[in-house]
């Protein structure tokens, strides 16, 4: 029997490459599993959608995973076969989060435990990955005790977030709530003194931002709430050198490294 070797000159063939492995992630696969993820709020990075997918069909399931907060590709269905090992994929597949998330209990008993009053991050509905896992590198740095975002309208801690977290996504206790507005009514009610940023506020070096303390973030398009605004006991505001150039507010990353890093100096007596 003839051997199956390479011929001179020529490199062995090689599978094709696959979408490289991701940190703390799995694949779900199929019609159902993949709308039931997306429904429950759990982190998902990536959604593929087969090529020639019926368009009502593609359009539910962007909507789907926009509301989860995460992109959408369109690949060839071989790739997904590839990625599930199967032809039942029935066209659609996603790339699933397996971060642990906290209560938010667990976070105000981290701030007990370092004898330290709370600071704690909120984001009421940031969408972008990048900005959110900027947010929690700033978080992590500047001594917050953690972060809590909602479970559905905003982005969930995915393996994008840890990457652009720089890894402080993982080190960082993060609750996800079904309520914002509940969460921050609970937490003033234990004596936390809620800020959202916004630009009709209060100039940040305005105000007296020690003892415990959360800040509420909102979504890159639309900012805070209204209904979350209200409930809020302070607005800041971050005032700028250049007005009327067009440039209305710094993104919401931006604006939360400088408010953190705020909240951080008049906590540590340095203002």
């Amino acid at each position: 029997m003839q051997e199956n070797r390479p011929r001179p000159g020529r490199r062995p063939d090689r599978p094709a490459p696959e979408r490289d492995a991701q940190p703390s992630e799995r694949l779900v696969y199929g019609k159902n599993p993949v709308a039931e993820l997306l429904k429950s709020g759990a982190g998902v990075d990536t959604v593929l959608l087969a090529e020639g997918m019926a368009p009502a069909v593609a359009s539910y399931y962007t909507a789907l995973a926009k509301e989860a907060g995460a992109t959408v590709k369109r690949v060839h269905p071989n790739k997904l076969r590839q990625l599930s090992g199967t032809d039942s994929h029935q066209g659609v597949a996603a790339f699933a989060s397996e971060i642990a998330y906290a209560e938010v209990d667990d976070l105000l008993a981290a701030a007990r435990a370092r004898g330290e009053a709370p600071f704690l991050v909120i984001s009421d509905g940031i969408e972008d990955p990048h900005n959110l896992g900027a947010v929690m590198r700033s978080a992590l740095l500047c001594g917050a005790h953690g972060v809590i975002i909602p479970k559905r309208g905003g982005a969930s801690v995915t393996p994008t977030v840890i990457k652009a977290s720089a890894g402080a996504a993982e080190r960082l206790p993060v609750a996800r709530v079904v309520n914002i507005g509940e969460t921050i009514r609970r937490l003033k009610e234990q004596g936390v003194f809620v800020y959202c940023a916004d630009m009709d506020g209060v100039s940040l070096r305005k105000n007296n931002l020690t003892g415990p303390i959360a800040l509420v973030l909102g979504s890159e398009g639309s900012g805070v709430s209204q209904l979350v605004k209200k409930l809020c006991d302070g607005v800041l505001r971050l005032d700028m050198a250049a007005p009327g150039t067009g440039v209305d507010s710094f993104n919401v990353s931006v604006a939360a490294g400088i408010i953190l890093y705020e909240i951080q100096a008049q906590r540590a007596g340095n203002v």
